[in-house]
């Protein structure tokens, strides 16, 4: 429990947009910054267990630090940040892809969007615990290194057929402008 404490003292050290609001906040109300962050946090939790909104909320909060993150990474010179964040965003696509499907379903489970919430807290976990770190190395890399080949395959014949079908419909409206044309 003091690891976690300290941990929490170390990043409301540190110099951002929401310590910085904790401090006005402290400044104007007298209550301790460390309070001020609990209690938001537990208003949080309560509002992702039972509010109105709490799909909207859980998606801001795993897409809206990420991307700023990502933002910020492009920007650094360092290229070992922009691979965490591009983990992120495979694992989040597909986490997205997958709640497409499951998503009429688990919605109704009581605390879904807490423990989506939760998982992508998780996915955004800075260092050995990264949870999307974790996920892409014991799970997609490996899927993906199996199966790659055939994707490509798959995806070269699809976009072939594309090009072809667009070909044909270029040609197709073309001859029609052209017969239009003469009709008039």
């Amino acid at each position: 429990m003091d690891g976690l404490r300290q941990r929490l003292e170390r990043l409301l050290e540190q110099r951002n947009l929401a310590t910085e609001a904790l401090e006005v906040l402290e400044a104007k109300t007298g209550v301790d910054k460390r309070y001020l962050a609990a209690g938001a946090a537990t208003l949080l939790s309560l509002y992702l267990l039972f509010g109105y909104g709490a799909s909207l909320l859980c998606n801001l909060i795993g897409f809206v630090y990420p991307a700023y993150a990502s933002i910020k990474a492009i920007e650094s010179p360092s290229k070992e940040d922009d691979t965490v964040w591009l983990t992120y965003w495979v694992v989040y696509s597909l986490f997205g892809l997958a709640e497409f499907f499951s998503d009429l379903l688990l919605s109704w489970f009581p605390f879904y969007y807490a423990g989506k919430c939760a998982f992508l807290l998780f996915c955004m976990i800075p260092g050995p615990w990264n949870g999307a770190h974790m996920l892409y190395h014991r799970v997609i890399r490996p899927l993906f290194l199996k199966h790659h080949e055939a994707v490509d395959s798959v995806v070269t014949d699809l976009s072939g057929r594309a090009l072809d079908v667009a070909a044909g419909i270029t040609r197709d409206a073309k001859v029609s402008v052209t017969h239009l044309q003469k009709d008039k």
